[in-house]
């Protein structure tokens, strides 16, 4: 895949397809994602338009031996599957297509950069980059802080961006809201999904 050169801050000119190309448009896409975080059943979000409407969904399943979360759009389809996998010492994570988890169905894969990193650094390899030594993508940033970067490859180009939501009502009913910015040309279920990954990594890291 051929990007922009690391001097460029340019929108990408081709569209980004990961998961379809369905989930890419000619213009910036905002997102407001909202984090249930008084639940029970933890990994529940739900991902809304500038308007209100539910564009995502992800569900958690915790009671398996791995962290396995489902991406659904509006109407309840299943996107992707997220699965950690186990036994990484990396914190990896594989995303697949629909419901499924063959490996015939993997469509990228992402891990920490190293095991021990103040700030969240994840490196995102497509399927077909099997020898993982240049990262398709990276995410940079402070999860914390709820302020990741998502750039192509080793660029600079970003193709996403993070930022905090603070609201009294956020803090009154136990919901983390934030917005995030996906440039055009990007698949912004892909970016989604990324954010499932950041969430799933960091909340293992402060449990522990």
């Amino acid at each position: 895949m051929a990007y922009p050169s690391s001097s460029s801050s340019q929108p990408l000119a081709n569209p980004v397809s990961i998961i379809s190309s369905h989930f890419c448009a000619p213009y910036p896409i905002d997102l407001a994602i909202i984090r249930k975080v008084l639940t029970i059943s933890d990994g529940n979000f739900v991902v809304t338009d500038i308007n209100g409407n539910i564009v995502f969904k992800v569900k958690g399943a915790f009671l398996s031996v791995h962290d396995r979360r489902v991406l659904l759009d509006g109407a309840g389809n299943p996107i992707v599957t997220l699965k950690q996998k186990l036994m990484s010492a990396h914190d990896r994570w594989q995303v697949f297509k629909g419901d499924s988890t063959d490996s015939s169905d993997l469509l990228f894969s992402a891990k920490r950069s190293s095991m021990f990193q103040l700030k969240t650094k994840l490196d995102v390899f497509l399927a077909n980059n099997t020898k993982e030594e240049v990262c398709d993508f990276k995410v940079k940033g402070s999860w914390l802080e709820r302020s990741c970067v998502v750039y192509a490859g080793e660029s600079s180009t970003i193709v996403a961006q993070m930022h905090k939501k603070h609201t009294v009502e956020s803090i009154l009913i136990g919901k983390d809201k934030f917005m995030v910015t996906v440039y055009p040309n990007i698949d912004y279920a892909f970016v989604v999904a990324l954010i499932v990954i950041l969430d799933g990594i960091n909340k293992e890291n402060s449990s522990g």
